[in-house]
Parts: structure tokens; C-alpha cells; sequence
């Protein structure tokens, strides 16, 4: 899905609402006999090709796939640790929408931005003028939307890091993890796995799984993760999974240097969950057409163009 970027009004104005490792492929136990002979053939073309790809790429990577309506999934690295990047945002997104659905929080709380607070990196509350007041709903849509880092921050004094370790093992994703505020390693709260993996840590499974939830409504509430898949379909960065993609989504990036991530849920005739994780990337270039950044391009395209 391509998105223009939005007016800086816009933004501050949302509305209310290595080695190779096969791929194991796990049919639908939902599926009725009479088709689920085809439908297992067509994942298991695409672990082949996705698994191809991945043997190919100067990097690790890991993948989970499944069509929510079927059941039906392939996995690569399913289960190992992966940096995630900015990809972390969605599990704080879903601890703040627990707080909220709790009470605890109102999305229309004021938030006052100061100069202390600005980090570097995405984002433009670094660049706006000292002491801006916005709320939590902007904060949330801009930590989504372009990946602000000052944003996700200032949630995160919302939102201890705990609380959203607490949220995640309660939806039975231990593995994944925030380590501390963007751009402030001193803040981390599990300094060695900060120091491995960055900002956070998930697994491929883990990441898929937790957007399968969002898209079913059982993260938080129908009503809270209705929102925010609203907001997950807003992200503006569209040169990975996206970049082939004519399809409706709810996604969410992440990058380094070394690491390239994504999980979207695509809206085709069946929902399709797609996380790729990318670690150790030889090509650590800022471009278009970088190693990681084609990579995934063409294995969105190939995830499509089996499933949808």
C-alpha cells in the first residue's frame, strides 16, 4: 500500500478513532479435505521460493507466513531471536492501548514536548519548536506512521518497558522484548540483550503472531485493535514487503545499519500475515536498491503472488 506523506497538520491532528535452514510448512487442520491438498502445494511452492531467496541473501533471515482464514503457514528461523528495530513500536502500541482500554490512560491526555525530551533519527517532533503541545493520539500516530523516535519515547514514560514485557508474555510472546528508549541505551532495562539486539527483540513467529491477534481483535478488544490497525495501515514506509504490493495493509517497518524487518497484515480475498526479519545484512547501504531492501521487495511480491 502506498501512502503520500501527510501535512505536518495532518499529523499533529489525528482524527478520534547465514545458514540456510528449510522452511517448515504446517498445513490447516481447518481446511476441508477437498481442498487442502492444493492449498498445502501452494505454501509449500512458496517456502521453496522464499527459502531460495533467503539461501541467496548475504544476511540472516527469517520469516513466518500464514493466510489467517486457513490456517495455513511456512516458517524460516521461526523461533530464533531477531533485532527488530522500529518494529518494537507495535508491541508498545499495544501495552498503551491496554492502558487505555483499562483507563489508566486517555489517548486525549495532554503530552508536553520538551527539549530534553528530542532524540534523533525519524521523526518530527525533534524539529518542532520546544515545549509543543500534543497528546497521546498523536503520539501514537506518529510513532506508527513515520517511526518517531521522540514520540515512541515520550510513550514509553506512559508505558514502563516492563509493562509492555508484562503485556506481551500475557498474549504468550516472551521473546519479545523492548530494551530501552530510542537512542538512549542508558535507559535499557536488559543491558546485554540491548547491546545484541538494539532496540528490542522478537522472533519471526512471535511478531506474526501478534499481528495475527491485532487483525482478529483479540490483542486488547475488537474496538482497541480496530484503531489500531487503523493506524498500522498509515505507515508511510513502503520499500520493503510493500514495494510490488496493490494490496490493502497494516504493516510496520524497522531498519538499522545490518537489520531490515516488517510484519503486515495484507487484506487480499484471505487476510495474510507476512513477517520477514532480516540480521547481519553485508549491505548496510541507505538506498533503494540495497541487498535487504530488494530482498524483501521480492519476497512480498512472491508472497502475493502465490496467496492473493
Amino acid at each position: 500500500m502506498r501512502l503520500a506523506p501527510l501535512p505536518l497538520a495532518l499529523l499533529l491532528a489525528l482524527p478520534a478513532c547465514g545458514r540456510a535452514q528449510s522452511a517448515a510448512v504446517a498445513p490447516a487442520s481447518s481446511v476441508p479435505a477437498a481442498v487442502a491438498s492444493p492449498a498445502t502445494a501452494r505454501m509449500t511452492r512458496l517456502a521453496a521460493a522464499l527459502d531460495s531467496m533467503s539461501a541467496a541473501h548475504r544476511g540472516v533471515v527469517g520469516y513466518a507466513v500464514q493466510v489467517l482464514e486457513t490456517g495455513e503457514r511456512i516458517e524460516r528461523r521461526g523461533d530464533e531471536p531477531f533485532p527488530t528495530a522500529s518494529l518494537i513500536k507495535v508491541p508498545v502500541l499495544v501495552a498503551l492501548f491496554e492502558q487505555v482500554e483499562k483507563g489508566a490512560i486517555s489517548l486525549d491526555d495532554p503530552v508536553r514536548v520538551a527539549k530534553v525530551d528530542k532524540v534523533p533519527g525519524s521523526g518530527i517532533l525533534q524539529s518542532l519548536h520546544d515545549n509543543i503541545e500534543v497528546t497521546v493520539r498523536d503520539l501514537a500516530h506518529l510513532m506508527i506512521s513515520i517511526s518517531d523516535n521522540t514520540a515512541t519515547n515520550l510513550l514509553l514514560d506512559k508505558v514502563p518497558m516492563r509493562r509492555v514485557w508484562e503485556k506481551m508474555e500475557a498474549l504468550g510472546l516472551p521473546r519479545t522484548k523492548v530494551h530501552s528508549k530510542s537512542f538512549l541505551r542508558l535507559t535499557s532495562v536488559a543491558m546485554d540483550s540491548s547491546v545484541k539486539y538494539g532496540l528490542g527483540v522478537t522472533t519471526p513467529n512471535e511478531m506474526a503472531r501478534l499481528f495475527a491477534l491485532l487483525a482478529e481483535g483479540k490483542a486488547v478488544s475488537p474496538r482497541a485493535d480496530s484503531t489500531m490497525m487503523t493506524l498500522l495501515a498509515q505507515t508511510q514506509d513502503d520499500v520493503l514487503l510493500q514495494r510490488h504490493a496493490a494490496v490493502r495493509a497494516a504493516h510496520k517497518t524497522g531498519a538499522t545499519d545490518q537489520v531490515r524487518t516488517e510484519c503486515t497484515v495484507w487484506f487480499a480475498r484471505q487476510r495474510i500475515v507476512a513477517c520477514v526479519l532480516t540480521r547481519e545484512n553485508q549491505d548496510t547501504r541507505w538506498i533503494l536498491e540495497s541487498e535487504p531492501q530488494n530482498l524483501m521487495a521480492q519476497m512480498g511480491r512472491r508472497i502475493l503472488d502465490e496467496l492473493k
